[in-house]
């Protein structure tokens, strides 16, 4: 088929044509709606959403420091594993705090460590023990990934809404349909049985 029949066929609706109802106009515009919707919309929602993480990731980057603690006590290879971490356990440590004041707190070290090995360790702006940040790139990653759900999950919504007003035109068409026939179906003389 070439492809200016294929538009002129899909863009019917949109043609001049003593067959188009009032309902394929409100049809073709509420498809035309829900695009462009989801294209500005999707847009707007994955690029604001991936500047906002990538921001909460740089301050994090920016608060969290690494400083050294010491291991307080021995680390056993064979220890239960602590949130499916492989070959990282729960254990104490201690780290002098960026005002000076010594802390103890818990936090995932390797197996196989013995009380008093010293260990990389991060804190947060009020010297508790936190996660590492996120490196540069992972957090990128996890920026472009946090913007591509929430466009997915505008379209949900925008094309949820636009299935819903085309079911009820359809519907409405389907009773139209019923009520005509109703009208002509009896005018036809025979009735088979």
């Amino acid at each position: 088929m070439p492809s200016g029949t294929y538009a002129k066929k899909r863009l019917w609706r949109w043609r001049s044509n003593p067959l188009r109802r009032r309902d394929d106009i409100v049809e073709a515009w509420t498809v035309l709606a829900v695009w462009a919707v989801f294209a500005v919309g999707g847009s707007v929602a994955g690029l604001v959403t991936a500047r906002a993480a990538d921001e909460a990731f740089a301050a994090q980057r920016a608060e969290r420091q690494p400083v050294r603690a010491v291991v307080l006590n021995d680390v056993p290879v064979n220890a239960p594993a602590i949130g499916g971490a492989y070959g990282r356990r729960m254990t104490t440590v201690r780290w002098a705090a960026s005002d000076g004041s010594t802390r103890t707190g818990r936090t995932q070290v390797d197996t196989g460590l013995k009380a008093g090995s010293r260990v990389t360790v991060w804190q947060d702006g009020h010297g508790r023990l936190t996660a590492a940040p996120l490196s540069s790139t992972e957090a990128a990653i996890e920026s472009d990934f946090l913007g591509a759900a929430a466009a997915a999950g505008l379209a949900g919504p925008v094309f949820g809404a636009g299935a819903v007003i085309r079911w009820r035109l359809d519907r409405r068409r389907v009773d139209e349909w019923g009520k005509e026939w109703d009208q002509v179906g009896p005018r036809w003389g025979h009735k088979t049985s």
